[in-house]
């Protein structure tokens, strides 16, 4: 009996490293990308600026255990995923995660050489940036048709692209429940009086006012999420994690935390809303950072609602995205 070939599930995503000795590298790659960082002679500039980096992001990492755990999660991810899409489109059966990083192993290229060593015919580019931005998934887009002609596989697949999600009702839910859960960390005569901080990757402000649409994008998930809540607190939405000499996308949630201190806030809970698992943003930035600055602020309790993760309710919602892809036979996201 001859097995069908697997459909390829490509998850896109930017990657982190798994070691200490992979953060240079990672940031020279990060910073010799014009589609995130544009900075003049790049090639030069982008380099040194890796280069000055590191000592400080290596320590970051070696705090929170000596490396990035995104690609653990990712794998649990897309197979969790999979199980649940084999039942869901047994029609496309059987099918099966690639995992394309755009500034760690593994890469695009990673990804196409195993696809076709399994022979698959028919793929899917599945962003894990729920918001679409040309300088995340436009980015990793981009470089996954650029390794596709490197490897000289064009035509060899056939491609269809689920590019955003961020108001996908399951999507939702699961980050309606993560805030429950982050509430539960307060006592309970307190947690009507929470404040929710929703925080974003942030943007190159250039790119944004060359009409990209993340920050909408970001917008609308929140008020999905405050929707699913009943709106039963207030609410502030601010970014994080800028890099480089450039002025980017605000309020800084830096500077959210700073006035919320000045106004005595007690009790602050940050949302991620753009990151799907753990890594240096969830697990230092917010967690020991933007804590550290809250206490000196004055915020006398500043909680984190848990990553999506493995989360039950959002590995539903991976399946469900890419089963209604599949019987959509669309061959972008609807």
């Amino acid at each position: 009996m001859t097995l069908q070939p697997p459909t390829a599930v490509v998850m896109l995503n930017l990657g982190g490293p798994a070691t200490l000795d992979e953060v240079e590298p990672f940031l020279l790659e990060l910073f010799s990308d014009r589609e995130i960082i544009h900075l003049p002679f790049q090639s030069l500039l982008g380099p040194f600026i890796a280069k000055r980096r590191t000592p400080k992001v290596r320590a970051r990492y070696a705090q929170i255990g000596g490396g990035s755990p995104i690609l653990r999660w990712t794998q649990l991810q897309g197979q969790g995923m999979i199980e649940r899409l084999d039942r869901l489109c047994p029609e496309t059966a059987p099918h099966k995660a690639y995992i394309a990083f755009r500034y760690a192993r593994p890469s695009s290229d990673d990804a196409l050489a195993q696809m076709k060593a399994d022979g698959v015919q028919r793929a899917v580019a599945f962003t894990q940036y729920p918001q679409y931005s040309i300088s995340t998934t436009g980015s990793s887009l981009n470089e996954l048709w650029r390794a596709q002609r490197r490897a000289g596989l064009e035509g060899a697949f056939q491609w269809s692209v689920l590019d955003r999600w961020s108001t996908h009702p399951g999507f939702i839910a699961a980050l309606a429940d993560s805030v429950r859960k982050g509430l539960q960390k307060f006592p309970e005569g307190e947690r009507q009086d929470v404040l929710l901080l929703f925080s974003g990757h942030s943007l190159p402000l250039r790119v944004v006012q060359q009409g990209d649409p993340y920050p909408q994008e970001i917008e609308a998930t929140v008020q999905g999420i405050m929707q699913a809540l009943g709106h039963s607190h207030e609410h502030l939405l601010a970014y994080q994690s800028k890099v480089g000499p450039v002025r980017w996308l605000g309020p800084s949630t830096e500077e959210v935390i700073r006035r919320l201190g000045r106004q005595r806030r007690s009790g602050v809970l940050v949302v991620p809303v753009a990151f799907t698992s753990d890594h240096i943003e969830t697990l230092h930035e917010i967690d020991i950072e933007y804590k550290e600055l809250a206490e000196q602020c004055g915020i006398r309790r500043f909680e984190r609602a848990p990553a999506l993760n493995d989360d039950v309710l959002f590995l539903d919602a991976l399946a469900d995205l890419v089963a209604g892809h599949l019987r959509s036979g669309s061959s972008g996201s609807s």
